[in-house]
């Protein structure tokens, strides 16, 4: 596919993790995510292993899948693995390609260095993340 770093930052625009980061950001994580292509099949996350990088679905689709399960399939624009991102614990489930799906992909050294350089993408990650939380929080309640 090779994507250019403005395209990549074009598809971030839309990804609610980053939307809050502005044109500079999104321009940062595009010049250091790669794009990675995985066949159907292919495992791109184990469930209880540490892999610290975070994935946007740019064509495809997965399945999210703990303890043999299926949780949820996602599909174009979006994206897993922001939580390794941050705390670096185990991942919670597995993710399965389950058809030729490319994705961008933002190792976790990167990311540290981001929230290094750029403060408002560390806000809009909390921000995401906090409404996560918040609509979790929500659905527990009734």
């Amino acid at each position: 596919m090779a994507l250019t770093p403005a395209q990549r930052a074009q598809l971030l625009k839309d990804v609610g993790l980053f939307s809050g980061t502005g044109a500079r950001g999104r321009a940062a994580i595009g010049r250091r995510s790669v794009e990675v292509e995985f066949s159907k099949g292919r495992r791109i996350a184990r469930q209880g292993e540490i892999e610290a990088g975070f994935f946007l679905i740019v064509t495809g689709s997965v399945s999210v899948v703990r303890d043999g399960e299926v949780l949820a399939r996602l599909g174009p624009g979006q994206f897993f693995g922001e939580l390794s991102l941050i705390d670096r614990k185990p991942r919670v489930a597995s993710v399965v390609a389950d058809e030729p799906t490319t994705c961008l992909a933002l190792p976790a050294w990167e990311f540290q260095r981001l929230l290094e350089t750029e403060p408002r993408i560390a806000v809009a990650v909390l921000k995401e993340v906090t409404r996560r939380l918040r609509a979790l929080s929500a659905e527990s309640h009734h």
